[in-house]
C-alpha cells in the first residue's frame, strides 16, 4: 500500500531536508512554491499525510492566512521564534524546534536532538532518522512550550550578545558569561510576557548551554540579528517591559561609528 502524500510549502534549504526525509519513507512529496496556487493544489490533494510549512518566520503569518481549509488540521510548523500565539487558531498542529543547520552545498549539521510535539511528531522522527537527524517526541504541550522558549532564548541571546561582542557561542559563554546571563534573563522576561507563562530561568539557561556545547563554534551574530533585536524591543514596548540591556545594545547599534561621522577639525 502506497504511503499518503505530503505537501511541503517552501522549498529552501530546510524544506528540502524535510522533503528528502519524507521521500525516504516512501511519501510522495508535493512542493508548493511562492508562485503556487495553494487552493488549486488543495482541491486536488485534500487529505495529505502532512503539510510541512517550511517558510521563514517573517512569511509564516501570511502563509497561515492563505492556508486552504482542507490543510489546516495537518500542519507541521518549524519556524524560529515560534510560540503558541502564532498558531492559536489552528487545531491539531505539529510543531518542531529545529536544532540542525542546513546551508547551501553542505549536509545537515546536528546541534542537539530536535523536540517535536503533535499528531505528526512521530512521523517527523521516523523521517528525519533516515538522514541521521535525531528528533525527540514531546508528549505534553507545556513541555513543548519550554522547548520553544529555550530555542528562542538561544537565538536571541546569542544574536543580541553578538551585536556587542561578536565571536562564537562558545566564546560568548567562556569570555562574556555575565553579559550572556543578563541578556538571557531579559529575553526570558520577554518570553514570559509573550506566552503568559512563568519559567525557571536556571532550567532555561541550562538548556541554552547544552545547545552551546553542541556546537561551540557556531557564530553568535547572523544577518538577522539586528532585525531580531528590533522585533524583541517592539514586543517589549507592546508589553510595557523595560529590558535595559537590550535597549542599551540597540542604542549602541544606532550610534554612528567613527567612519560615519562627518569630517570636522582635528583635536589639538
Amino acid at each position: 500500500m502506497a504511503e499518503k502524500p505530503v505537501v511541503v510549502i517552501g522549498m529552501g534549504e530546510m524544506g528540502s531536508v524535510f522533503a528528502r526525509a519524507l521521500l525516504r519513507l516512501g511519501h510522495p512529496v508535493y512542493p508548493v512554491m511562492r508562485t503556487s496556487r495553494m487552493k488549486r493544489i488543495a482541491a486536488e490533494l485534500r487529505k495529505p499525510r502532512a503539510v510541512v510549512v517550511a517558510v521563514g518566520e517573517n512569511d509564516l503569518a501570511n502563509v497561515l492566512r492563505r492556508m486552504p481549509k482542507a490543510w489546516r488540521k495537518r500542519l507541521v510548523l518549524l519556524q524560529n521564534e515560534l510560540l503558541p500565539d502564532d498558531y492559536r487558531e489552528i487545531d491539531n498542529v505539529t510543531v518542531v524546534s529545529v536544532w540542525f543547520e542546513k546551508k547551501k552545498g553542505q549536509d545537515s549539521k546536528v546541534i542537539i536532538p530536535s523536540p517535536a510535539h503533535g499528531p505528526r511528531a512521530t512521523l517527523l522522527a521516523r523521517a528525519l532518522a533516515t538522514l541521521d537527524i535525531p528528533v525527540s517526541v514531546v508528549e505534553s504541550a507545556r513541555n513543548m512550550l519550554f522547548e520553544l522558549v529555550a530555542k528562542n532564548l538561544y537565538i536571541l541571546t546569542s544574536n543580541i550578545a553578538g551585536l556587542r561582542v561578536g565571536g562564537t557561542v562558545g566564546e560568548l559563554w567562556r569570555e562574556h558569561e555575565a553579559l550572556a546571563r543578563t541578556i538571557a534573563n531579559e529575553v526570558i522576561t520577554l518570553q514570559e510576557g509573550l506566552t503568559g507563562s512563568r519559567f525557571n530561568n536556571d532550567d532555561l539557561i541550562a538548556a541554552m548551554c547544552r545547545a552551546f556545547d553542541g556546537d561551540p563554534a557556531h557564530t553568535c551574530m547572523g544577518r538577522s540579528a539586528p532585525a531580531r533585536l528590533e522585533r524583541a524591543l517592539a514586543h517589549a514596548d507592546a508589553l510595557g517591559l523595560v529590558l535595559p540591556t537590550l535597549r542599551a545594545i540597540a542604542a549602541e547599534q544606532a550610534a554612528p561609528t567613527i567612519d560615519e561621522l562627518p569630517p570636522g577639525p582635528l583635536l589639538a
